[in-house]
């Protein structure tokens, strides 16, 4: 009989290399995260054709995106609860499904209050997609490389991105509302279906997986633990620090500012946020590598890394007369190749929180960057119209309201640390422990 240790008997095991089974699950997962993106931006790029099929203003149009976020932030808890206890490849089927009905329904309605129920649906559904597939490589990958399907992770969603503002918007110019909005739903429920088909939650023999159903962790311990837990509040700091310019400029500032503010043409813009893009996916793998590597002073390299975002930020509002093109090029590039930091609170999350409350922990950490971008995007829009005598906006008034996003970066930043007083400690004494040697049987 071959050893338990030998080679042979490693090929298969996900957890002493990367198997194709791994990837082929990967891949089906990750492919539903894309659609969620996909269905997150969407409405971005549709702005102009919603004010003219809802009959609405800007103001009543800004309302979807606040929507958008505000339920995908608040239903981070609650999903990785039920991602922990049901499985991800059940919310993964379930979340697509419920993207699909969403898009479906605001590609048919034309009322404001059923689009924004809509969007509710889009919200509730795109909040399963990352939680889950942070939830499944723990399982399929060796710890070693984790981290770095982590980052890839993320870098292929921003396809999503992509694929909303090049094809969807295509299409939704060439047909139409109805028939893009529509097509998203069908997309929904394809990639619904290859969950179904190619999606596992774990490598389990037959049997192991009703087994460990079975032996659920209680929801008021599994709550207890998260909320208490200073590596889950040192990740959602983690998080809030280093992604919050990146998603308060491309959510809403950005363009506006860019426009009204530099004096800078669409095509411009849109190169701007192309090239953002293109900085995070490129920067994913790397950072990945550097996560695996620092281990548990991985918290460190955010604060150093990510603290260059506000400093250039800093620097390009120094002047009193607009920066120009090449100037925000060098900000997003910094801003773009640092935001994969972002991913660091997870991999902590994902090392030393009981596995069966990682998705519960991760959903935790993954609301500081969104809950601190709405609380970014709605004082820069005050501070804007404080300083503003009309939407007008200048250069001037996008300095002054920039002060918000300063001193929300200070407060994450004094946040970070004092979670991190608490959470070093604890992750240190858990690696002695996994790195002490077994001791003898008598």
């Amino acid at each position: 009989m071959p050893h338990s240790n030998s080679p042979v008997s490693q090929t298969n095991d996900p957890q002493q290399r990367v198997t194709r089974r791994a990837l082929f699950v990967w891949f089906a997962a990750v492919a539903v995260y894309v659609v969620a993106i996909l269905g997150r931006t969407s409405f971005g790029v549709a702005g102009v054709e919603a004010i003219d099929r809802f009959g609405i203003d800007a103001s009543r149009i800004a309302v979807f995106t606040a929507v958008q976020v505000g339920v995908y932030s608040l239903a981070q808890i609650p999903t990785g609860v039920l991602i922990d206890r049901q499985g991800p490849r059940f919310m993964l089927i379930v979340g697509a499904l419920v993207m699909a009905v969403g898009q479906i329904l605001l590609g048919f309605t034309s009322s404001y209050p059923v689009a924004l129920a809509a969007r509710v649906l889009i919200g509730a559904g795109d909040a399963t997609a990352f939680l889950a597939v942070m939830r499944i490589l723990p399982s399929w990958f060796p710890p070693r490389k984790t981290p770095l399907f982590t980052q890839l992770s993320t870098a292929i969603g921003q396809m999503g991105q992509f694929l909303s503002a090049v094809p969807f918007l295509a299409l939704l110019h060439a047909k139409g509302w109805q028939v893009a909005f529509v097509s998203l739903g069908a997309v929904g429920v394809l990639v619904a279906l290859a969950a179904v088909v190619a999606v596992a939650d774990a490598p389990t023999k037959p049997g192991e997986e009703a087994a460990a159903k079975s032996a659920k962790v209680p929801l008021r311990t599994t709550l207890s633990t998260v909320v208490r837990s200073p590596v889950c509040w040192e990740a959602f700091f983690i998080h809030g620090f280093s992604i919050f310019p990146m998603i308060t400029f491309t959510l809403l500032w950005g363009v506006p500012m860019m426009t009204l503010g530099m004096g800078l043409n669409e095509q411009e813009a849109g190169t701007v946020l192309i090239v953002l893009t293109v900085c995070m996916i490129v920067a994913s793998p790397v950072l990945g590598a550097v996560s695996a590597r620092l281990g548990v002073r991985r918290d460190m390299a955010v604060i150093v890394l990510c603290s260059l975002t506000p400093l250039m930020f800093l620097w390009f509002f120094s002047t009193s007369t607009p920066r120009g093109f090449g100037a925000i090029l060098a900000v997003v590039i910094v801003m773009g190749t640092v935001v994969p930091a972002s991913n660091f609170g997870f991999d902590n999350v994902r090392e030393h929180v009981p596995p069966a409350m990682v998705a519960t922990g991760t959903g935790l950490a993954n609301m500081g960057g969104f809950t601190s971008s709405m609380v970014a995007a709605q004082a820069v829009g005050i501070l804007l119209d404080h300083s503003a005598d009309s939407v007008q906006y200048t250069w001037e008034d996008f300095q002054y309201a920039w002060i918000a996003v300063y001193v929300l970066a200070v407060l994450l930043i004094v946040g970070l640390l004092v979670a991190r007083a608490k959470a070093q400690p604890q992750m240190r004494r858990l690696k002695i422990v996994e790195q002490a040697p077994p001791t003898k049987a008598n």
